[in-house]
């Protein structure tokens, strides 16, 4: 195995040394072509699939993500290494870290941070371990109490990974959870909770590209019909009760469950001197954020001036407020932990510098992941997509599939859901609004579960990333581990969306998914019957 993993790294070394040769023979003055030869064809997807190959091969994120961004950068400049490497700022980093609201992402992402470092050295998250543990008995109840938490948190799948992770790691230690099977929890109850919301941060964002249609009616509508959301959130539920894990995920179970002693021992550890605290020093600051981004999201929205819920949703910046909500819930933890004496102001100032600290990984892997969606971006990857699925018109009742799996293809080739959002759905309705209106559904739906899959399996999507942060888990790992889970949901929504195409009801689409779910998992338990099974 590791030899053949050495090969592979060798022969990309290789390419790479090809690719760069013509450099020695370009004019470092030479003027920037106005577009790559390479724009809009299927070389603007080769970066981001290199830089996810590179990951799941050296199970390092940063140098493979660097590797696809520099390899972006030469595609589009034709291999002028000056406007190659000006284009990896300029079109690059700079262009998505001036970005107002990646910024305000990166700001969020710092004061959670800090929020949760309070909570900790406050005592908070280890209250309320020690409360859940006297009412969380046993493995599967700590898996289905993170489940059920996640799907409280609806609001924003950024907002719920961090969040769902702090409050529940103890809780999934405790029970010998391990940090990848936590990771996959939380991250498939944040965006596919999320996108079958209607009040929710994503809701807004997709009513933002349907354009001469009732939004809210057509997005509610698009529900029934979003089988990956649906049937992952059943999976979940489904897989926890029967006791199934399989793939990679298996082996980290069957490790965690052999965890000696004293590594039990080493955690409970961690929390000496937090008994100070009650379960009050963590609700506190988790309704507080809570209410405070939901206020957050809708003030931008314009509801405090007259706009009524929905539109205020669609119209919010929700990057923006939940800075707004965070900075608040932030000012509202501080105030409340000093009056309790559970903290002074300077370990309450200690903890915003721990809080970045710890967000660190996060944000240099985000800042990579975007730029690498930029760079992706100019080479034309929305135009190479958009002309396949035009000329996939032709097959209307395979429409759907067809539009899930090319959603797929772009969300994890790119990392990023909303984008995909801003491609597919603009093309779904001008094509089907006024040909097929069931159609049409069926097909922005399909375009919403393909975008979530892609997302969900992508090493380079941040909800993905933040998943990993919220959990502690090494973030490869977790990919790795998860994979095999969101690949089985994706074929067999791939199935029912080839069935949706003909019926074009959910009501017998849905009960086809729960029943091949359930298959697919009782077939899985029946292949390990042999084996120890995981409790």
């Amino acid at each position: 195995m590791r030899s053949n993993k050495k090969r592979m790294i060798i022969g990309l070394m290789v390419v790479l040394v090809m690719l760069a040769m013509p450099m020695t023979v370009l004019a470092a003055t030479e003027e920037a072509v106005a577009q790559s030869s390479m724009y809009g064809t299927f070389w603007s997807l080769v970066p981001p699939i290199v830089a996810i190959v590179l990951a799941l091969i050296t199970k390092e994120v940063y140098s493979s993500l660097f590797v696809g961004i520099v390899m972006g950068a030469l595609f589009y400049a034709e291999f002028n290494p000056e406007q190659a490497v000006l284009h990896l700022f300029n079109g690059g980093m700079l262009s998505v870290l001036s970005s107002s609201s990646n910024v305000c992402i990166l700001i969020f992402l710092v004061i959670l941070g800090a929020i949760v470092c309070l909570m900790n050295k406050a005592g908070g998250s280890a209250a309320f371990g020690r409360w859940a543990s006297k009412r969380v008995k046993s493995k599967v109840g700590a898996q289905i109490a993170t489940v059920c938490l996640g799907i409280m948190i609806f609001v924003d799948d950024y907002f719920n990974c961090l969040t769902v992770g702090s409050v529940m790691k103890p809780i999934a230690d405790k029970h010998k959870v391990s940090k990848e099977k936590l990771a996959y929890l939380i991250d498939a109850t944040a965006a596919p909770i999320c996108i079958i919301a209607p009040i929710s941060s994503w809701a807004a964002a997709v009513a933002g590209y349907i354009e001469g249609e009732d939004s809210l009616t057509l997005f509610i509508k698009a529900i029934p019909f979003n089988f990956y959301a649906l049937l992952t959130i059943f999976m979940l539920f489904a897989s926890t009760l029967l006791k199934v894990d399989f793939g990679a995920m298996r082996k980290k179970e069957l490790e965690a469950l052999a965890a000696t002693a004293q590594e039990i021992e080493d955690a409970k550890e961690e929390q000496v001197g937090k008994r100070k605290g009650g379960v009050i020093d963590l609700l506190v600051p988790v309704i507080s954020l809570i209410v405070c981004c939901v206020i957050g999201i809708i003030y931008t929205g314009g509801f405090f001036s007259g706009t009524d819920l929905f539109t205020a949703f669609e119209n919010s910046s929700s990057s923006f407020g939940l800075v707004l909500g965070s900075f608040f819930a932030l000012l509202i933890t501080f105030i409340f932990y000093l009056i309790r004496r559970v903290l002074n102001l300077k370990q309450c100032m200690e903890c915003l510098p721990e809080g970045f600290k710890a967000m660190v990984p996060a944000i240099l892997i985000l800042t990579f992941a975007w730029t690498l969606n930029a760079i992706t971006a100019s080479l034309g990857s929305e135009a190479y997509v958009t002309g396949i699925l035009q000329n996939a018109k032709a097959l209307m009742s395979f429409l759907p599939a067809i539009v899930f799996v090319i959603a797929c293809v772009i969300s994890f080739s790119t990392g990023t859901s909303w984008g995909t959002f801003g491609i597919l759905i603009p093309i779904v309705v001008s094509a089907l609004s006024s040909m097929d209106y069931q159609l049409m559904i069926i097909s922005i739906s399909a375009c919403m579960a393909g975008s979530v899959c892609g997302d969900h399996c992508s090493p380079i999507s941040d909800t993905t990333i933040m998943a990993s942060a919220g959990a502690g888990c090494n973030h490869v790992s977790h990919v790795s581990t998860q994979l095999p889970y969101a690949m089985l949901i994706a074929g067999i929504s791939f199935v029912v969306y080839i069935l949706a195409g003909f019926v074009k009801t959910a009501w017998v689409c849905l009960p086809v998914g729960f029943a091949l779910v359930l298959g697919v998992l009782f077939l899985i338990k029946y292949m390990y019957r042999n084996k120890e099974q995981i409790k």
